[in-house]
């Protein structure tokens, strides 16, 4: 019996990675695709069976389509669907879920990509970047997917990207730094009036926002807002425990989210030891919280939200 859920890990599907390797081979200097455990389904599941207990939310690598193979998203993402949905099918004994990849540099094809990943394929959800090319998620040009989203009451998966104007520091700040900014421009945005039960899971626990609460209420107080109170709406996010085993850090983003808005989450196979999921497991284990509130994170909010998955 499982008893904790992954809802943030991440792989590369054989055909998949094959074809984009053929489209543009500099992505085989990513550390996406030379982790092993990403591409290698049978290296993967001997790290997963060390967590029998342990089910995976699989999510496409953050490597950006209409980045890397701008002329091909439409194919890939649909070559990339069809081989998750077949993953969860064939292994439930590994996965829970996983996640579509979209065709954001296509509008009208993306629209359609979520139909056939959602309602065909079964799949939990869509995942975005923080930025799609230069354009933050927030953009109008991208409000119709996230109201394909709202209306089909599944959630949105963000990974931050690399931001090209910050100096390269591998993700250690411009990450944290790329998703607080996409949270803040959703917010300002007004999305969570205009699709009050929109659901958006981000990745490292809220990233800046639980830590810097405080300043977020008092620096938006001093500039007109769209409305009353929307420093509130970073609330409404929806957050993962992959932060490397900070327990610190866990508390802080519980303290502002509550236990029913955070997700299991490690990013593996990425990461310190193939995605520190022991570490992860354990920093939960140390919060200084009740144990129902601890089920919730690992298992049971996972399981609620997964729950109208057909």
């Amino acid at each position: 019996m499982f008893t904790k859920v992954d809802i943030f890990a991440h792989i590369m599907t054989p055909g998949y990675t094959e074809k984009y390797a053929e489209y543009n081979p500099d992505i085989k200097k990513r550390v996406e695709y030379y982790t092993k455990p990403v591409v290698d389904l049978t290296i993967r599941e001997k790290l997963m069976l060390r967590y029998p207990d342990v089910l995976q939310v699989v999510t496409m690598a953050n490597i950006p389509l209409e980045k890397w193979v701008p002329d091909h998203t439409v194919e890939m993402a649909r070559l990339g669907n069809e081989e998750l949905a077949e993953l969860v099918e064939k292994r439930p004994d590994l996965f829970f879920g996983a996640v579509a990849v979209l065709p954001l540099n296509d509008i009208d094809a993306a629209l359609a990509e979520i139909d056939y990943a959602i309602n065909k394929l079964h799949l939990a959800g869509v995942q975005v970047q923080t930025r799609i090319g230069a354009e933050w998620l927030a953009s109008e040009k991208y409000r119709p997917i996230l109201a394909k989203m709202a209306e089909l009451d599944k959630p949105i998966w963000i990974h931050p990207d690399n931001n090209d104007l910050i100096e390269p520091d591998i993700g250690i700040f411009s990450w944290p730094f790329e998703t607080t900014h996409c949270m803040l421009r959703l917010v300002q945005s007004g999305v969570f009036n205009e699709f009050p039960n929109i659901k958006f899971i981000v990745h490292h626990a809220g990233a800046m926002v639980p830590f810097f609460k405080e300043r977020i209420k008092y620096v938006m107080s001093l500039v007109p807002q769209p409305f009353h109170g929307i420093h509130e709406h970073f609330r409404k996010f929806y957050v993962d425990t992959a932060i490397y085993g900070n327990t610190d850090g866990l508390m802080c983003a519980y303290n502002y989210y509550g236990a029913d808005r955070m997700f299991f989450g490690t990013d593996a196979p990425l990461g310190p030891r193939w995605g520190m999921v022991e570490d992860t497991i354990r920093s939960i284990e140390r919060m200084p919280i009740p144990q129902e509130d601890k089920e919730k994170i690992l298992r049971l909010n996972a399981v609620d939200l997964f729950k109208n998955v057909v």
